[in-house]
């Protein structure tokens, strides 16, 4: 394994336990190495409240910067319904469940994740 894909993968662990640590549910990572060149892991997760959508970034946020992963940059906060964290090289996508069962990302980036979450 590469530096950079070690670096993203500690990022994408950090995620993935602050994420839990804040209640987040149906937490599911997508290794995207190779797919594309925009990020190397996608985090999808559910908020049950437009409430716990925004907190949830905003902690994620607060975490990335206090663990020397810089600034993430975050988009949605306005509504959230779907709220996007950009970390560089994760994309974090959080949602209330009625929004993200409409968009369906895990059917698009990983078919077999999404297999496994409606099982």
């Amino acid at each position: 394994m590469n530096a950079k894909l070690a670096n993203a993968s500690k990022l994408r662990d950090l995620v993935q336990s602050c994420l839990e640590d804040n209640k987040a549910e149906q937490v599911v990572s997508i290794d995207l190495s190779g797919k594309t060149s925009f990020a190397d892991y996608m985090v999808i997760a559910n908020g049950r409240s437009t409430r716990q959508v925004g907190a949830l970034a905003d902690h994620l946020k607060e975490e990335i910067r206090d663990a020397g992963f810089g600034v993430a940059q975050i988009e949605g906060k306005a509504n959230c319904d779907w709220v996007l964290v950009d970390a560089g090289d994760v994309i974090v996508h959080l949602f209330r469940p009625e929004v993200r069962d409409f968009y369906n990302l895990e059917k698009i980036w990983a078919p077999t994740a999404a297999k496994e979450m409606s099982n």
